[in-house]
Formats: C-alpha cells, structure tokens, sequence
C-alpha cells in the first residue's frame, strides 16, 4: 500500500482552529495511520485597545507545553504546525513579534475591503491574486496597518500565522506556500507575491519573506524543547493552512470529487492541476489557494459552523447550555426551508448576538422569522446546505467539469442533519469523514517529507484505509429548487451592498 514499510516513527501535527487547538501524535506502522490527541485547548478572538486579537502566547504556551509533554513520552521525529489562514503576524529585526495578531474578524477589514476596492477595483484585485475579494483577507489588515496605524513602524518581517509558530521552533522567517496563498496579496498561479497589486494600493512590500514549499525540512528544534524534550526533532513545514491540510486528508473517490473542510469555516471546492482565473471564476468569486505537491484548491469560503458557534455561545450567556448534538436534535423537529439567511452576508462576520442577528436578517428579507432555538439551528442548517448548493453550481459553471459526489471531513463531517441538507440540496451523493482530516494531512506531509510514504496518492490510500466513511444519498424535493432561487437573490442583493458584483 505504502511507499515502503513503516518503521513505527511519531510526528506531532500541532492543529489550530480559530475555536480550538490541539497537538496529535501521529503514528504509521506500514498500513495505518493512527493519531493519538495529546491535549487539546480553547481558542477566540479577544478585544484588545479597540481590535480583535489573538492570544498567540497563550497558544504557544499550550503548544510547548504539550510537546514537551509528549516529547517526554516517546521519540518525535517531527512537527509540523497548521492553522486558520489570512491573518499574520509582525516580527521585529530582533526576531520578537511586535504584537498580538490581529484576527480578520475586526470590523477594520470591511472598511478597507471598501477602500481597496475604490483605489483599485475588485477585478484588479482579483486579477492580481486569483482570490476571492473578501474582508477577511490579510490584504485588507494591512491596508488599514499601513494607511491608518503606525504598527508597521516597527516591523521587519511579516509571517503568516502558522509560520509564526514554526519561527518558535525552528526560527525559520519564512512562510509556506498554503498559507501565503490565503492573503489576497499573493499570486498562486505564479508562485510570487504579488507586489504590483501591493504597491497601487500603497502597502510596503518589504515585509514580505520568502515562501517555502509544504513538506519543506527546515531544520532541528530550537530553544528549550530543542535542547530537551525534542532533542534530534525536526521541523518540517507541512501543508501550513489547515483547510490545505484537510485536503490532503481527504480520501476522495474519484473524478469529479468536491470537497468541504467544515468547521469554523465550511471551505468547499475542487483540487487542481493549476490555477484558474477567468471572466467565470471572478464573476462567481471563487479563489485560488496553493494546495499540497503543486495542486490548487479552486474554491469559495462560506461562513460555515460559525453561525451556530456563536448561536450557542449567545445561548450560554442566557442560560441555555446546549450542546451541538441538543441543537441538531431540536433543529430535526423544525419543518425545513423556512427561512433562509446568505450565510456570507456581513450582518453574520463578527461576534455577538447571531441569533438575534439572523432573525434580523430574516425580518429584513421577507422571510418567517425563527423564533425557537430549533427553528434558529433549522435555519442555519438549510442555509449552509443551499449556499453548498450555489457554490457546487458555481465550480461546475467555471470549469466545465461535472461534479459527482461532495466529500466533507473535520468536525461538521458528524453533523448528520446538515450532510442529508447538502445531499437533498445539491442532488449528489456526500461522504463524511475523516473527522481528523486535518491532522492526517498535516502528518501525512511529515511522513512523506521523512520517506515514510511515497506520495500524495499513497497517503490518501492509507488516510482510507484508516477509517470509516458514511455516505447520506440525496432526496429529491422541489423546494429546494425554489429556496436555492430564493438564496441567490440573497446572495446577489449583499454582494452588491458590499461593493461587489453580484452572483
């Protein structure tokens, strides 16, 4: 099955999401690959002077401690770290990191998306990247750092987020190709920054560094695990954006696969050969992203868990400690297609009251307002699986090539109701799982780097052989031909609010 037997060697896939985190040994025997959570820990955005930010030291704090921890345990033969994409960090000449990241939630970015797209158009800014036009891309924050701030002040190097953790490890200063290709300023089909875009828009360039490849050694651990409990333990970039990392994990079936990497974010798309940028893509506002061995994910994010995420925290403030299974089961009474939100509407982006703001939302457009938490969850759910819809309609449109099944793996690979919703919404069959597909890539690309695996094919063929898929085939109904008609309206009138072309 694999490239050559396996020596029972452990890498350490660190796996941050913009909820959680978690650091997981990973362990291939010649057949299987089985992972082993060594701990797990909360993640947010916390207002800091006015601005969201990221507690990266607090993450770093609970990365090293649980590599330590497992370096103590058993021999570590390397570590890679993935993470949420867009957003960077700023290292000063000395090597600190001059703040907390900012977090591509802050209202800041819908501002500057605005004034980007005034100072250069949104086909220029398409044109230059290949990536869909979004106010969460990292482009944006550092327009605003740049013409609004003095922060860049005291910067000399810009790192993507995952990159900053392999700073602390390796001190590499460098960023990987995945999740580079996350910023809006950088050119997936060339591989380059794209420096042109940056200077019409007046942001300095000299901060961005070199881009290395996934699967890239970038040398021993550094610093108190180096000299201790990971003494020997390489670094090896993986695949650094996790949603990159979840398509390597994705044990797809065949020609004409979608994927969906559903969690915080629900990113649904197609792997390919090469990027592609045309009339079609820009118009649909799909986006290239730099994927595993050369690949490119063609795709569009959608809001995705999020919305429920912030459903329940809201409900937790007002005493109602809900689980995700209570909400799906409570969601399950509620009669489908009853009211329909754009999930990508930027009423949803921040954090706060969403309940309240999907009953707005609602009221706003005509349609029923849910006033339950099951009809809120009902709601949700059938939006996601339509917005699936049109983003499936959207990649057939653009490439010409015929879609066959949707694959979706992470944490809402398990939410039954919602792969039924996108399997009756889309008409194709869905397959769920990996849950852990991120982690699989993520050491998959390790194993492969240290000759463990031969290549991408092969580590697909053992991340199948590892575990189970359910498969939900779809149902026909009419109405959800009529709700998708009552979605792309949605999603037309905010794209055209937003300053965008509307699709």
């Amino acid at each position: 099955m694999s490239g050559r037997p396996g020596t029972g060697q452990t890498v350490a896939a660190v796996d941050l999401g913009a909820e959680s985190g978690r650091v997981v040994a990973a362990t291939f025997d010649g057949q299987r690959l089985d992972l082993d959570v060594v701990g797990r820990f909360p993640n947010g955005a916390r207002p800091v002077d006015g601005v969201l930010r990221w507690e990266f030291e607090r993450l770093w704090g609970h990365v090293e401690e649980q590599l330590a921890a497992l370096g103590r345990d058993r021999p570590i033969a390397s570590v890679g770290v993935d993470t949420w994409g867009v957003d960077y960090g700023l290292l000063r000449a000395d090597g600190t990191l001059l703040d907390e990241p900012t977090c591509y939630r802050d209202p800041r970015q819908v501002r500057a998306m605005a004034e980007a797209i005034g100072m250069v158009g949104q086909e220029a800014l398409y044109a230059a990247t290949g990536c869909q036009t979004m106010e969460i891309n990292g482009v944006f924050a550092l327009l605003d750092d740049a013409h609004h701030t003095d922060r860049l002040a005291g910067a000399a190097t810009l790192l993507m987020v995952p990159d900053l953790f392999h700073h602390r490890l390796s001190g590499l200063r460098a960023t990987e190709h995945t999740a580079a290709s996350t910023s809006g300023m950088y050119d997936t089909a060339t591989g380059t920054w794209a420096t042109g875009l940056l200077d019409a828009l007046q942001v300095p360039t000299h901060l961005l560094p070199e881009v290395v490849a996934p699967g890239t050694d970038v040398g021993p651990v550094v610093g108190p695990l180096g000299a201790g409990p990971l003494a020997g333990t390489r670094v090896v970039v993986p695949t650094g954006h996790d949603t990159a990392a979840a398509v390597v994990g994705t044990p797809f079936g065949g020609p004409g696969g979608l994927f969906i990497s559903s969690g915080t974010w629900s990113l649904m798309g197609v792997e390919r050969d090469d990027a592609l940028v045309t009339p079609a893509t820009s118009a649909a506002n799909l986006t290239n992203e730099g994927g595993y061995a050369g690949t490119v994910r063609l795709l569009r994010n959608v809001m995705g868990l999020w919305l429920l995420q912030e459903c329940r925290r809201q409900w937790a403030r007002e005493g109602a400690d809900l689980s995700y299974t209570d909400l799906v089961e409570l969601a399950t009474a509620e009669p489908p297609l009853r009211s329909i939100v754009n999930p990508n509407a930027t009423d949803f982006l921040a954090p706060g009251d969403m309940p309240s703001r999907l009953r707005a939302y609602c009221a706003r457009h005509g349609d029923p307002v849910p006033e339950t938490v099951g009809a809120v969850v009902r709601c949700v759910i059938d939006s996601l699986a339509l917005t699936y819809r049109a983003t499936a309609e959207d990649l057939v449109a653009a490439t010409g090539d015929p879609a066959t099944s949707i694959n979706v793996t992470g944490g809402g690979s398990q939410n039954a109701l919602l792969a039924q919703a996108t399997a009756d919404a889309t008409g194709l069959p869905v397959h769920c799982g990996p849950v852990e597909a991120t982690a699989l890539g993520n050491a998959g690309v390790q194993l492969i780097a240290l000759g463990e695996l031969a290549d991408l094919a092969d580590l697909r063929r053992v991340v199948a052989a590892s575990g189970r898929l359910r498969t939900y085939e779809p149902r026909s109904s009419s109405a959800w031909d009529d709700a998708a008609a009552r979605l792309r309206q949605l999603m037309t009138a905010d794209d055209q609010a937003r300053g965008l072309r509307g699709g």
